[in-house]
């Protein structure tokens, strides 16, 4: 086989990451289970249980179907306002970075949207709307889509003008123009705006679920402050944060690289 020309050994998904990268995650994991260890036998008290403790606590859950069930809806319920929250967002966002006029029109709607109190916006919904998962859904995504819009509304304003230019001296179809020119200048932009958002969707989702829900981990949470079953808490949480590890490591990173690995 002939050799890779240097530019495509440049645009290799392997270059992306440095080696021993997965390595150094998983020690730095261990670190923390290890130093969670020694702060737990120096404490010997409730409120700080061991990590065999909460990995038993894991198990016990997950045999009685409890822990499954309620973080299946919860992830549901993050899905759901993820794809609503970024498909609004983007399209608000791209239109907002393209025409000056609009953009001037709806920037204080947006600065409003910022600095509104998540906590305002879900009590208000459940008010609006009844305590079901439809209110729930919109509180979060609502909190969601203006830093969605102002993510992509930076990336559409960044637009190489001449690329453009370029694809509709070439009399490209948009459909082509859309997918090769337009959206390639867009990815970093979005996935920027996915992580920020997903990250933040996370926590919403909990603190709707602790506010008026009656299933979901929010709503375990709560139950478990309620009897100050510090075990229970820490179980729910390590196996949400793991789901949210995963989700960034199996998901974001490689799509990520994907989309922009034409950039080399």
């Amino acid at each position: 086989m002939l050799p890779l020309p240097e530019s495509r050994k440049e645009a290799s998904p392997k270059a992306w990451m440095p080696r021993g990268d997965g390595w150094l995650r998983v020690t730095s994991l261990l670190a923390f289970v290890a130093l969670w260890q020694v702060a737990a036998a120096w404490l010997a008290s409730p409120a700080l249980p061991a990590p065999a403790v909460v990995f038993g606590r894991v198990i016990d859950e997950t045999r009685s179907l409890a822990l499954p069930f309620h973080l299946a809806i919860t992830l549901g319920r993050v899905a759901v306002s993820f794809v609503l929250a970024m498909a609004i967002g983007t399209v608000i966002g791209i239109a907002m970075g393209r025409w000056p006029r609009l953009d001037l029109l709806l920037d204080g709607w947006l600065v409003l949207g910022l600095n509104i109190p998540a906590l305002v916006t879900i009590i208000l919904c459940y008010v609006w709307f009844g305590l079901n998962d439809a209110a729930a859904i919109v509180a979060v995504a609502v909190n969601k889509i203006p830093t969605v819009i102002v993510t992509v509304r930076e990336g559409a304003r960044a637009v190489d003008r001449r690329l453009m230019q370029v694809a509709h001296a070439y009399r490209l179809p948009r459909a082509r123009t859309l997918t090769r020119v337009y959206l390639p200048q867009l990815y970093p932009y979005l996935m920027a705006a996915a992580r920020t958002g997903l990250s933040l969707i996370w926590k919403i989702v909990l603190v709707v679920e602790l506010l008026g829900r009656s299933n979901g981990i929010g709503f375990q949470l709560n139950l478990f402050f309620q009897f100050f079953d510090i075990a229970g808490i820490l179980a729910y949480t390590l196996v949400f944060a793991a789901i949210v590890l995963i989700v960034e490591a199996a998901g974001l990173r490689p799509l990520e690289r994907r989309l922009t690995r034409w950039r080399g």
